[in-house]
């Protein structure tokens, strides 16, 4: 059964992301996301198959350093510990690192453009469409933004 993560900030990145559900099943998925109280429950349902990566936010920049920096070390350690062959991601700089280290190890990376945009790219966007093997977008006015993407229709 082919490994498959699924990474994504928490709020509404998180809720994209769990709009995938009906898919876990069918593969060995693992989940990752950033620790908050909103979604610490999730380790309840989840169990083994969900890890946590700091939570932080730009606008508290000095402390935000250090986090981002333990988050990408995590985000090796993690890696490693899953192996996935996909990692499917709906974003933000949470999943940015995961992306750039699967995509080094060879793992396949698929970016789910968020909802929220109908017609500019966001900041993982742009950083993640580069390297994305398969990158869809929600909306089709989409498609004139990024041109190689796949329209795959609202998640929701």
């Amino acid at each position: 059964m082919k490994k498959v993560l699924f990474i994504s900030s928490t709020g509404g990145h998180l809720n994209e992301l769990m709009q995938l559900k009906p898919l876990f099943q069918k593969y060995d998925y693992h989940i990752i996301t950033e620790k908050d109280k909103a979604n610490i429950s999730l380790k309840e349902e989840y169990k083994e198959r969900i890890d946590y990566l700091p939570y932080g936010t730009r606008s508290k920049l000095f402390t935000y350093i250090f986090k981002y920096l333990y988050l990408c070390l995590k985000t090796i350690y993690l890696y490693f510990k899953i192996r996935p062959k996909y990692i499917v991601t709906t974003g933000t700089h949470t999943a940015g690192p995961m992306c750039y280290l699967g995509k080094l190890f060879g793992s396949k990376i698929i970016y789910i453009e968020t909802i929220a945009n109908v017609n500019r790219k966001t900041a993982t966007g742009k950083l993640i469409y580069p390297i994305a093997d398969l990158f869809i977008v929600q909306w089709k006015e989409m498609l004139e933004v990024y041109p190689r993407a796949v329209y795959g229709g609202s998640i929701y």
